[in-house]
């Protein structure tokens, strides 16, 4: 069964920076696309950024430019390098695998709250 726990978040002013960490089991990052994504309070879940098994990545137009996903194999842990953060990235940041079959279960997700 694949595990996703999610962990970096925080409480940062605007224009800070968080690196968001997402230890995964059960499933090799390696051989899967990966994704990150964010609900905020009252709104749906929206797709952040992904990457997929051949290192292409995919961003929102409202991170584009300040947000990189990448991997590390060998801790077959997924990141998400937030720069420049702005209020409205404030919301609860959670990590999947976005196979045709649905999404994997759900962590329990990394809050970031941006505000001065």
């Amino acid at each position: 069964q694949v595990q996703l726990v999610e962990s970096g978040g925080g409480l940062v002013q605007p224009g800070g920076s968080l690196r968001l960490s997402c230890a995964v089991s059960g499933a090799i990052i390696r051989d899967n696309t990966m994704g990150w994504y964010r609900q905020a309070p009252g709104r749906q879940r929206e797709e952040v950024a992904t990457i997929t098994t051949g290192t292409r990545t995919t961003y929102s137009d409202s991170v584009k430019g300040r947000f990189r996903i990448f991997r590390d194999y060998a801790k077959n842990t997924l990141y998400l390098q937030m720069n420049s953060l702005k209020p409205e990235d404030t919301a609860v940041y959670y990590c999947n695998i976005p196979r045709p079959s649905g999404f994997v279960s759900w962590g329990q997700g990394t809050q970031v709250t941006v505000s001065a």
